[in-house]
């Protein structure tokens, strides 16, 4: 274990766990790793640190990937992690083949011929993954014992996400990893309706989470493993390959409805020489420093002619010279429809759609959001209804306006024109807005009593609230139909937001519908309690039912919080939820709790809002002051 792992397990943070090692010469010394990054034995941690007096707590998932750190080295760490996957997916799909094959193991037997006679079924159930993931004859019994039982306890994919996301941490730095918003973006933009996805880059298969059909390439073996279990593990028909896109195309010929695709960026041996004569290259030869437009033509080759594609971009390439050529022929076939930034200094979202024949737009849309993802989708909604209409929050340009000498499609360059009269109503309001939401702030937090000392609370544990009838945990069905009309749905971008709800599915008896006083919780440890019912449960969210006669739900509410602010960060899990705890106070002074907590809560939705307010005002400000419409107080004309 490293640093980073005694800080999740003790919950401090890493400068406390730097400072235990100088002060306290009984600390524990490294047995691995790195002079900068030091491994530590995990028994020999939590001796000290019980030893000493501190609490912590390790999970049944803490201690399958310890497990797994101790049986292999770093450089073999992802095919450990695909091995597992596979058990896991076979597990899910052959609980027989379990119960038959693994009774050795779960009998205790050490012995490598239980392995050596578990691996056949294995590999019998999850043929369909790339490459050969069958188990080891050297893999640990006491392994996959463990994870079998992580298995039981919190399912097959909710044990192989939460390794997925430690083996993403401990290898940061070698993987790159698409953004939750921007993945979910770029499948709503690209949407084919239940049709099928393809990602050429899948990485660990982010882009293609979100796909009902999807498809994959990777030219990781490991990676290509990893997104092809995590995509059978929800169900769906996924096939992914692995191998160099560019070089080895291994879906040669195969349309796909949509595609979405995260492609290394300035990688310069992608190549150039090699593939200078290949017939995917319609738009022109990617120059050798381009291999994103490489990349695009490759995704326009793979999608069913009036398909979509959503590619991300380096910024850079709206405007490099050398990519001119390729860029002004896209516009010119009406490819590409859309260029987006979605942050400052990059990425930018390139949307585009093979031709199939009609007439192209004479526009392009042009959108920064690098402020405000949610202006995307309507902008490209109205955009698609009418091109020539000015969508919201966007602007369109005439193609022909483009094609000039350099060919610049770069946001910047293009944000909206700042009309005198719409401006100085904007600016205006903007101001107005910003004061309005920021006077109550210093009013807002709760009266709060600061102790001499710390106050010790009896504690009761969420599990226990459950097995007393207190509590009651429901999950969200895994996959909805979407559909704008009959039941609203709160999604997770909702509740982290604390705005209504977003989604919409049809009715199905499988839904989990909200009622007020339910306390929903997200993967990522947004926590709320719904005040309104009548809407369904979204995907990837908890709820949390309180019997309102025994528990507040804000008192619930702010405890869940606080536990998952320990423990849901990227490097860490909702899979120990149950063991959260939570004080035994009378009602009435749970609801004194809930009051502050919702207080706070409160004060959390005024900032935020107040943040946004700021950020548009900051932005109308410069663009005053440098287009002419705002000067400093006090100037003369």
């Amino acid at each position: 274990m490293n640093a980073g792992d005694i800080a999740r397990f003790a919950d401090v943070g890493r400068a406390a766990v730097s400072n235990w090692r100088r002060r306290h010469e009984d600390f524990p010394q490294p047995i691995g790793g790195t002079a900068s990054s030091p491994l530590f034995s995990l028994s020999e941690v939590t001796a000290w640190l019980r030893g000493n007096g501190k609490s912590f707590e390790v999970s049944l998932g803490d201690l399958v990937w310890q497990r797994m750190r101790t049986t292999v080295d770093d450089l073999r760490l992802g095919e450990l992690v695909g091995r597992i996957g596979a058990f896991l997916l076979f597990l899910q799909r052959d609980p027989a083949g379990w119960r038959r094959h693994g009774a050795r193991l779960r009998a205790g037997d050490y012995d490598i011929t239980a392995v050596t006679a578990l691996a056949g079924p294995v590999a019998a159930a999850t043929a369909d993954l790339p490459g050969s993931p069958g188990l080891a004859p050297d893999d640990d019994p006491a392994l996959l014992r463990l994870t079998a039982r992580l298995a039981t306890e919190n399912g097959p994919l909710a044990a192989f996400e939460f390794l997925c996301a430690r083996y993403v941490e401990a290898h940061s730095r070698q993987l790159s990893v698409t953004r939750d918003d921007v993945a979910a973006l770029m499948a709503r933009l690209v949407d084919p309706g239940g049709g099928t996805v393809l990602d050429p880059a899948c990485g660990v298969g982010t882009l293609l989470l979100h796909a009902a059909g999807p498809l994959g390439q990777e030219i990781n073996e490991t990676n290509a493993l990893l997104t092809a279990v995590r995509l059978l593990l929800r169900g769906t028909r996924a096939r992914v390959v692995a191998g160099d896109s560019l070089r080895e195309d291994g879906l040669a010929g195969e349309l796909a409805d949509a595609v979405v695709c995260d492609p290394p960026f300035n990688e310069r041996a992608w190549g150039y020489e090699e593939l200078a004569g290949d017939p995917r290259w319609e738009y022109g030869l990617p120059p050798r420093g381009e291999p994103e437009l490489a990349w695009v033509q490759h995704c326009l080759s793979h999608v069913r002619p009036g398909g979509l594609v959503a590619v991300l971009m380096p910024s850079a390439a709206a405007s490099r010279r050398p990519g001119k050529r390729i860029r002004g022929n896209l516009l010119r076939a009406g490819a590409l429809r859309a260029v987006i930034a979605l942050a400052p200094g990059g990425p930018d979202l390139w949307v585009l759609r093979r031709p199939n024949g009609e007439r192209p737009s004479s526009r392009l849309l042009i959108v920064d959001a690098a402020e405000d993802l949610s202006i995307v989708e309507p902008a490209w909604r109205a955009y698609t209804a009418d091109p020539e209409a000015e969508p919201p929050g966007a602007r369109t340009v005439r193609i022909i306006d483009l094609l000039d000498d350099e060919v610049d499609l770069a946001p910047g360059r293009h944000r909206p024109p700042q009309g005198g009269v719409d401006f100085v109503r904007d600016f205006s309001d903007a101001l107005h807005r910003f004061r309005e939401a920021s006077a109550p702030l210093p009013e807002a937090p709760p009266a709060l009593e600061m102790l001499a000392e710390r106050q010790e609370l009896p504690t009761t544990t969420i599990g226990d609230l459950v097995k007393a009838g207190l509590v009651t945990i429901l999950q969200a069905p895994a996959k909805m139909t979407a559909d704008e009309g009959t039941v609203p749905v709160l999604t997770a971008d909702d509740v982290a937001a604390g705005t209504a709800p977003s989604g919409g599915t049809l009715l199905d008896p499988g839904l989990v519908m909200v009622e007020a006083g339910d306390v929903v919780t997200t993967a990522l440890g947004a926590v709320r309690v719904v005040e309104l019912p009548g809407t369904a449960l979204g995907p990837q969210l908890t709820l949390y039912r309180v019997d309102p006669a025994r528990l507040d739900p804000y008192f619930l509410a702010g405890f869940l919080r606080s536990a998952d602010s320990s423990r849901v960060h990227p490097s860490s899990s909702r899979l120990d939820v149950r063991r959260a705890r939570v004080p035994v106070l009378p009602l009435a002074e749970q609801r004194r709790y809930g009051v502050a907590f919702r207080e706070l809560a409160a004060l959390e939705d005024r900032l935020r809002e107040t943040a946004a307010l700021g950020k548009t005002l900051i932005r109308l400000g410069f663009d005053g002051l440098v287009d002419g419409h705002l000067r400093p107080c006090g100037q003369g004309v």
